[in-house]
């Protein structure tokens, strides 16, 4: 841990493994230490930068009610890594791993809006209607097609290798637009209980439902269908990034896999009282829980192993996090210092930047390495919370 702030407007004190937090997710932090329900502290992990709400990288313990925007809105975003048999030196090529990368795209929509053209089949969806009928839409053919498919932003696929020198296979998804609709929805009736209440709140951003409240009751078994979809989502995309590099090396073996979510709230017992845990852009690293770190497109990944220190309510980073906006990286970074980071990485060419504002009509470098913090320094920052296990870096990557 690097230090703890504890104001005269908070009512419990803010923790931090990030040495240097940015002024606008110390705020919102500091509007967390003054929310009404939240218990023991407030958690800052070493990836910590500013989010919708809550700060991305940080671990909130509520009692008796949820916060919705302390999940985000990506609802069940997380990780999938496969460990393999194969030699890096089997995929030495460069022209062999654009091949595989050429070959995902066909099989896997890839991109921002981008959907199979099918409604794709799931018991999920089924077990979910009939548990609960079409009371808010959760189920619907947008849904059906997006399953099995990346998304936008910070999402990839990426061939990597061992520092041992073997193969592994890793996605970066969530539930798409499914757990957006459910942050969106809920997030708007907690508001209005919350003005129903006369509640007062630093933020109206961190509007709660109390868990004895339908509404709260509602809230959170629609994000356990979102968890439930983003991990069939990874789950069916890996077989599919399985089945891709199998066709272009026949002898692959799997070794393991692990299957994780970085988004989420759940009831776990901390401190002597079961609490509900709000990890936004935070990974539950409980002793010997296995977890995966990603850096950024440029950078090593790695596969680590929880200590369940209960300073962090167990849990640890979900990444190198961010350093850099969108909007500064694409105006501030040159195409050139881009490509030199990611010298030996078979990988796309930088597409323009899609979105309005400042950055519109530049080359889209939101997700060059330089935008984001230094892995290897985050990791060192939270050794008291994770052991790493096994160190990868990127032989080729596949961004939303």
């Amino acid at each position: 841990m690097k230090w703890i702030k504890n104001e005269e407007s908070y009512r419990i004190p803010v923790k931090s493994w990030c040495a240097e937090v940015e002024p606008g997710a110390l705020k919102q932090a500091g509007n967390l230490a003054a929310h009404p329900v939240l218990a023991h502290h407030v958690a800052l992990m070493p990836d910590c930068h500013q989010g919708y709400g809550m700060p991305i990288g940080g671990v909130v313990a509520a009692r008796d009610a949820v916060i919705p925007s302390a999940v985000g809105v990506d609802i069940g975003c997380g990780m999938v890594a496969v460990e393999t048999g194969v030699p890096a030196e089997r995929l030495a090529g460069m022209s062999f791993r654009r091949s595989i990368l050429d070959r995902l795209k066909e099989r896997i929509p890839v991109g921002e809006g981008v959907s199979h053209r099918e409604k794709q089949e799931w018991e999920g969806f089924e077990s979910y209607l009939d548990n609960n009928g079409q009371v808010a839409d959760f189920a619907n053919a947008l849904d059906r097609r997006n399953l099995g498919t990346l998304g936008g932003g910070n999402h990839f696929i990426e061939i990597q290798k061992s520092d041992a020198g073997f193969i592994w296979l890793m996605i970066h998804s969530g539930s798409r637009n499914l757990g957006k609709r459910v942050e969106e929805l809920y997030h708007r009736k907690a508001q209005r209980l919350n003005a129903l209440y006369r509640v007062t709140l630093a933020d109206p951003d961190l509007a709660f439902l109390p868990i004895r409240e339908q509404e709260g009751h509602d809230y959170f078994r629609d994000m356990l269908f979102a968890l439930r979809y983003a991990q069939e989502n990874r789950r069916r995309m890996m077989a599919v990034f399985k089945e891709t590099l199998t066709e272009f090396v026949p002898e692959t073996e799997f070794l393991r896999e692990v299957n994780i979510h970085h988004n989420y709230a759940a009831f776990e017992e901390h401190f002597g009282e079961t609490l509900c845990i709000h990890r936004k852009g935070a990974t539950s690293a409980k002793s010997g829980e296995i977890g995966i770190i990603p850096g950024s497109m440029g950078t090593a990944s790695y596969i680590v192993r929880g200590l369940g220190n209960p300073e962090s309510f167990m849990s640890c980073s979900h990444g190198a996090g961010r350093r850099m906006s969108r909007i500064a990286a694409c105006s501030t970074l040159t195409v050139e210092e881009c490509d030199a980071a990611m010298a030996g990485i078979a990988c796309g060419r930088w597409q323009p930047y899609r979105k309005h504002g400042k950055a519109k009509g530049r080359l889209d470098l939101s997700e060059a390495p330089q935008a984001y913090k230094a892995i290897d320094e985050v990791i060192e920052s939270e050794l008291d919370l994770i052991e790493p296990q096994v160190r990868l870096t990127p032989l080729a990557v596949l961004k939303g």
